[in-house]
């Protein structure tokens, strides 16, 4: 819980707001950089969050965490899990499918998956041993910045000031809405399904990550079937007049279940629950007085199609710091300024690129456009294993995976 008392106020040089992802990467690249780290949270410690969310790490997310705090990306990748194989199916037919060879160095690998609640923790535990300061139960309800810094008032009245907030408080950022940015993007026109299953080691699913365009027994409607360390996760693409209820009902996912999964797996769902992905951005990552900086969630929200939530609000985190770092330092207030404008830049130019990408697979899989379905059923006509049109509508559902442009670091 917090440790303020109402009318008292605490002054730090930075302030994070918001323990997920973003936030406690933030607060290890804090102090990676030598700087305190204090870091507020409106959720009571302990509180657990349901469902696996976001349950894949990029390689580069590994390794920046591993930079952060040697050890982390390493202990976070031995407690996910890695496939080797790929598979897709078009209609029930199998259209492609590649197995990887076993790693045959050390070190990193190329990606894992489990419940961000997972990595939360070890993130957690990794800040607690560097000295992070957590304030649990501190819900940020006003914000002012001006040239000297940043008032934040809480649920309890109690204020906290610094020379810079890094706001990493979701998609339902009080910090966002109190800079006065405005979220600006749509969100997807058909409603998907997302259903995790705890493993059943009497009937073991081989770990493969599994693709069904127009599943022939869910009626047509894609299906992805993921695993993470201890389930699976199951996206249900809902058709445009789905009635969601029809499918997240007990009943339904009974009755769906079965067809996509081994019978048993029906009795075995943790959480479920429905989306209409957003593909949207923050109008503006930083404040009038360059003092507030948006991050993960805060900053954008995209379709999780191709993992680029998560794993691009780690590097979000980590320039805003740099940022932090180089305006404190800075020789005048403009040159502070300049510095945060240059992180709002770069990291606004990724989310531009990670929106167009996410957008890109969303629409493959959707196929509203004219243009879009054509090209899947010609690829779709011509695909067998090991064809460049089988390859292409196993990757596209994921988006492209070029770097941006301009932009000096990969751009999740």
């Amino acid at each position: 819980m917090s440790t303020a008392d109402p009318g008292r106020t605490l002054r730090n040089s930075v302030l994070v707001v918001g323990a997920g992802p973003a936030g406690l990467s933030a607060a290890l690249a804090l102090r990676a950089a030598g700087m305190p780290a204090t870091v507020l949270d409106r959720r009571v410690q302990g509180t657990v969050r349901p469902g696996s969310r976001a349950a894949y790490l990029h390689g580069a997310s590994l390794r920046a965490l591993e930079q952060l705090r040697p050890g982390l990306g390493q202990e976070i990748a031995d407690h996910g899990v890695m496939w080797a194989t790929k598979r897709s199916y078009w209609a029930g037919r199998e259209i492609y499918t590649r197995t990887y060879p076993p790693l045959q160095r050390d070190g990193l690998p190329p990606f894992t998956s489990l419940p961000q609640v997972r990595t939360e923790d070890l993130m957690a535990a990794a800040c607690r041993d560097r000295g992070v300061l957590f304030h649990w139960g501190v819900e940020v309800t006003s914000a002012e910045s001006s040239p000297d810094g940043v008032r934040l008032v809480d649920s309890a009245g109690a204020a906290w000031e610094a020379d810079y907030v890094i706001a990493a408080d979701g998609s339902r950022s009080a910090l966002r809405s109190a800079i006065r940015s405005r979220l600006e993007g749509p969100r997807s026109r058909n409603t998907f399904v997302v259903v995790d299953l705890d493993d059943n080691p009497a009937q073991p699913m081989p770990l493969e990550r599994v693709f069904h365009y127009k599943h022939p027994r869910v009626d047509g409607r894609n299906v992805l079937l993921v695993p993470f360390a201890g389930g699976w996760r199951v996206d249900l693409n809902l058709l445009l007049n789905d009635a969601a209820e029809k499918f997240t009902s007990p009943e339904g996912l009974r009755d769906w279940i079965p067809r996509v999964m081994p019978e048993s797996y029906s009795e075995r769902v943790r959480w479920v629950s429905t989306y209409r992905f957003a593909q949207q951005l923050a109008d503006r990552f930083t404040d009038d007085h360059s003092r507030v900086l948006l991050t993960g969630e805060a900053a954008h929200l995209f379709a999780p199609f191709g993992a680029r939530g998560m794993n691009s609000s780690i590097p979000d985190a980590i320039r805003a710091v740099h940022a932090v770092c180089e305006a404190l330092s800075a020789a005048s207030p403009e040159a502070a300024a300049a510095e945060i404008r240059r992180f709002e830049a770069e990291r606004k130019e990724a989310a531009q690129y990670n929106r167009s990408c996410a957008g890109a697979a969303l629409e493959h899989m959707l196929a509203h456009r004219p243009s879009v379905w054509l090209r899947r059923r010609a690829a779709a006509a011509v695909a067998v294993a090991g064809s460049k049109a089988g390859a292409w509508l196993d990757s596209a559902p994921y988006g492209p995976k070029l770097a941006a442009r301009g932009t000096a670091k990969s751009s999740y």
